[in-house]
């Protein structure tokens, strides 16, 4: 009998342990459970600590709130000038409406990854293959528009979509390489160019320069050749004059015209003899003992001068 009493004692205190656990749920930060009562939803549960009633209510789905990223496969689509390609990309989403989520679709994740990959095909279908390149933000922007209409119904926010990878055939791509190293080439060939014209104009410019610059310097020194001669003859002329009114002074002078007198007679003398040196013909006075008349002439001219 107390070995009975002791069994319905364990069972009730397990039927109690499992009663308290399937009353008492703890949900973690950035979870969101969903109960149905009876097989109908009732609520969704919040983080922390939440009361259901055991064999009554149970869990019957459970999300995660945070941004889940997801692989979307590699598909081939075909541009606007008939070139396949393929896409390779990457969606964040995130649930925001754990009911909708639970009962709007029955797998919204394949739902998203199915309208993904649609969305990308037509995007990718009105583009011509080069503008796929340039245009990635643009194809991201149109997916993740198109897609969020739809996932609002499904308690999904699709938050962004990347292209990871853009893949063209082998062909495509040996004739963009090509492509590629025939503008390179053309760029350096342009660029040397211009290199050869900058130089020829530099040169040109330089010779410019230093033809105005020896001008200029020819000029300034005939200028300066100019006015040294110019002050040269004035200051010569300055000094005759001097000389020549020193000299008036001096005849003026008591005895000056004496010595005058024997100067001009000593310098007519003297050029006679320099004369007589130089020339072939020699040139001599009638008479060489009347020395006086030299003296005479050469004082004779002195008074005519005067």
């Amino acid at each position: 009998m107390d070995f009975s009493l002791e069994v319905v004692a364990l069972v009730i205190f397990v039927i109690a342990v499992v009663f308290v656990f399937k009353t008492i749920n703890v949900v973690p930060q950035q979870h969101a459970w969903v109960v149905e009562r009876l097989g109908k939803y009732h609520a969704t549960l919040a983080p922390g600590l939440n009361i259901v009633i055991p064999f009554v209510d149970r869990i019957a789905y459970k999300h995660v709130l945070k941004e889940i990223p997801l692989d979307v496969p590699p598909q081939v689509c075909i541009t606007r000038d008939n070139t396949q390609l393929q896409v390779d990309g990457i969606l964040y989403y995130q649930v925001t409406d754990a009911m909708r989520a639970s009962y709007g679709a029955s797998n919204y994740v394949q739902a998203i990854t199915q309208l993904a990959q649609t969305t990308l095909r037509s995007v990718i279908g009105k583009m011509e293959l080069d503008k796929t390149f340039e245009e990635r933000d643009h194809i991201n922007t149109t997916i993740v528009n198109a897609i969020d209409e739809s996932a609002a119904n499904w308690g999904v926010k699709v938050l962004r979509y990347e292209i990871k990878d853009l893949t063209p055939p082998a062909e495509i791509l040996h004739s963009m390489q090509r492509q590629i190293t025939a503008e390179r080439e053309k760029r350096a060939l342009i660029a040397a160019s211009e290199g050869r014209r900058q130089e020829q104009i530099n040169i040109a410019s330089g010779e410019r320069e230093a033809s105005i610059a020896r001008s200029e310097g020819e000029r300034q020194a005939s200028i300066n050749r100019a006015q040294g001669e110019a002050s040269a003859i004035v200051a010569l002329a300055e000094a005759s004059a001097t000389a020549l009114r020193q000299v008036g002074a001096a005849v003026r002078e008591p005895g000056g015209e004496a010595a005058m007198n024997l100067r001009v007679a000593e310098h007519y003398v003297d050029a006679f003899g320099k004369l007589a040196k130089t020339n072939n013909a020699i040139i001599v006075p009638a008479n060489l003992g009347e020395m006086s008349g030299l003296i005479a002439s050469a004082l004779q001219i002195v008074k005519t001068q005067k």
